[in-house]
C-alpha cells in the first residue's frame, strides 16, 4: 500500500480497484488487509458492540462493496470514506434486522410462556398440566406446517434457546443470513397460527 502522499495513495487505491474489475484476487486482498482492521475497529464495533455481528457486517460491506465496484468514483476522497459509509448502512440494517426478529420472538415467548411458567393462580396441578399439553400439542401442529429450515431455525433459536451465532453454525450460514431466516420463520409461524386459531399476533 502507498504511503506518504495522498496522491500515491489514491493512485494505489485505483490501480487496486482496476485490478479487482479485472478479477484480480491479489488487489482485492490488499484492500481488504489495508481496509478491514479500521472498518472493523472504528466504524462497526463501537456502533454494533459484538464482534461477531461486526464480523458479519465487514463481510456484508466488502460483498456490497463489489457489486457496486463499477459505480465506484474517487471525487476527491479516499476509498475508505466510501467503505465507511457502506458499513455505517449496514450496521444500521442489522440494527433494524435485530429489532423486528427481537419484537418476534418477544411475540412468540409470550405465547409459549404458559409451557414455562409455574402453576397459575387457582389452577390444579392436573388442570395446569393439562393446559401445557394443549398448549404444546397445538404449538407443534403449527411447526409441522412449517418448512423444515424455519422448524429448525424456531427449534434452534428460540426452544432451545442457543446463541445467534451456534444457531447459524449448526444451520451453516452466515449469522446476518440466520437472523433473516428465523424473522421469517417466526412471521410464517403466526400466520399459521393466526389462521388455525384467530387468536391476536402482535405484527413484528
Amino acid at each position: 500500500m502507498a504511503t506518504g502522499d495522498p496522491n500515491d495513495k489514491i493512485e494505489w487505491e485505483l490501480r487496486c480497484l482496476t485490478e479487482v474489475e479485472r478479477g484480480n484476487r491479489r488487489a482485492f486482498a490488499e484492500l481488504y488487509s489495508a481496509y478491514a482492521p479500521p472498518l472493523y475497529a472504528q466504524v462497526l464495533l463501537p456502533r454494533l458492540g459484538n464482534p461477531v455481528a461486526a464480523e458479519e457486517a465487514l463481510s456484508e460491506t466488502f460483498r456490497a462493496a463489489l457489486e457496486h465496484l463499477a459505480g465506484y468514483r474517487p471525487r476527491g476522497g479516499s476509498l475508505f470514506g466510501w467503505l465507511a459509509r457502506i458499513a455505517l448502512n449496514k450496521a444500521a440494517d442489522l440494527h433494524r434486522e435485530r429489532a423486528r426478529t427481537g419484537k418476534a420472538l418477544a411475540s412468540f415467548e409470550s405465547l409459549v410462556a404458559p409451557l414455562r411458567e409455574g402453576d397459575p393462580a387457582g389452577a390444579t396441578q392436573a388442570e395446569r398440566r393439562l393446559d401445557q399439553q394443549r398448549l404444546r400439542e397445538a404449538v407443534d401442529e403449527v411447526l409441522e406446517r412449517l418448512p423444515p429450515r424455519y422448524r429448525r431455525a424456531i427449534q434452534l433459536r428460540v426452544l432451545e434457546d442457543l446463541p445467534r451465532a451456534e444457531c447459524a453454525r449448526r444451520m451453516d450460514t452466515t449469522l446476518g443470513n440466520f437472523d433473516v431466516l428465523v424473522l421469517r420463520a417466526l412471521r410464517a409461524f403466526r400466520a399459521q397460527w393466526v389462521a388455525r386459531h384467530g387468536e391476536r399476533w402482535e405484527e413484528p
